[in-house]
């Protein structure tokens, strides 16, 4: 997160092409560092560098979405980029964990490293250089362009709206796990399942909910979504002992609403930035995004609590009405991002 931020100044003022090869090979220098350490405090090392570098990625990604595809087509392309984010935090841990079983843990790092190598050679070949935004640069000092980014009004509406996005998201997700074997009665040789069903869900539903989000009103699909999610994050926190299907069909309903919030809203955050402040807004938006997410969980972990390892986990119940009003309070802050789209919309677009 810190990394995201220090780096917003930069963003904008070198090819994004460039930008994202520099930040990737430092991300795969560093979980290289993390295969070969033998030790905890070289591990750490690495994983903070790892951290400097990856944290960024992610930021430089979505700019470019945003530089290449027109407002009309972004929400398939996010759909899709959510999907891998979905797919890879519920199906990467059970192949993480698998390799690490059997050949020991240094070789999920290496796995990735490999991974890395060739979509850094893809990057590098395939991908034109992205520097139309350079040449409406304004500023030239990179910390008054980061200052200028995060004083803007229009920019902050943005931030806020991810901030709330991240936080309710956030503070559910570390204790699904404990949650479902502690207090629903799942097995632990069952929980692969759970994640097993809902990654494949995420894969059918998440280009769909793109794909309307760029036929329907955004606001609206992340209206319903939201709705959805209330519902279901009060279902699931109050779930009792019942069988597996019925943990996998609420689970994957939950996620489908998680999901129709987060796609329409990336999708409309994307059009907040002037082209010269993309690169700026994203490292920034993303950054915050991260850190909200730390602080939600931080938050939940003074909410919930647990005798021992083997206990229940209780006031989850409590949790979930704690994240409904989260949910609430950012569909405001979502509703004004969307006004300022349309109006902007508007302006550039007169005939429409």
């Amino acid at each position: 997160g810190g990394a995201g931020i220090l780096a917003a100044g930069f963003a904008d003022k070198f090819d994004r092409k460039k930008l994202l090869m520099f930040f990737y090979t430092g991300f795969i220098l560093g979980t290289l560092i993390c295969g070969l350490s033998n030790d905890y405090t070289l591990l750490l090392v690495a994983r903070t560098v790892t951290g400097l570098f990856g944290g960024v990625i992610g930021s430089i990604s979505l700019a470019i979405i945003t530089d290449v595809f027109e407002v009309q087509q972004r929400g398939r392309v996010m759909g899709v980029v959510q999907m891998a984010f979905a797919v890879s935090q519920i199906m990467g841990i059970p192949i993480g964990i698998f390799l690490a079983n059997h050949y020991g843990w240094h070789s999920t790092f290496l796995m990735i490293v490999i991974l890395a190598i060739f979509i850094l050679i893809a990057v590098f070949t395939k991908m034109q250089a992205i520097d139309a935004h350079l040449k409406i640069q304004r500023e030239h000092n990179a910390f008054q362009h980061l200052l200028n980014t995060i004083k803007n009004p229009r920019y902050q509406t943005g931030f806020m709206a991810i901030m709330f996005l991240a936080i309710g998201g956030y503070m559910l997700m570390p204790f699904t796990s404990t949650f479902l074997i502690n207090n629903v009665g799942i097995t632990k040789s069952e929980l692969p399942l759970v994640f097993m069903f809902t990654g494949v869900s995420s894969m059918i539903v998440m280009p769909l909910i793109g794909r309307l989000s760029d036929r329907i009103d955004k606001f609206k699909i992340f209206l319903v979504g939201s709705i959805l999610a209330v519902i279901m994050v009060n279902v699931y926190t109050h779930l009792p002992h019942v069988p597996l299907w019925e943990v996998i069909v609420v689970n994957v309903i939950l996620f489908a609403g998680i999901m129709s919030r987060a796609i329409p809203v990336s999708s409309l955050n994307t059009s907040v930035p002037a082209a010269q402040d993309r690169g700026a807004f994203m490292s920034i938006n993303s950054s915050l995004q991260q850190i909200a997410g730390g602080i939600g969980a931080v938050i939940a972990g003074f909410v919930v609590h647990q005798e021992t390892k083997q206990s229940p986990i209780e006031n989850f119940d409590f949790l979930g009405y704690v994240v409904s009003t989260i949910i609430l309070l950012c569909i405001w802050f979502v509703f004004r991002v969307s006004k300022m789209v349309k109006a902007s919309d508007a302006a550039n677009n007169p005939s429409k």
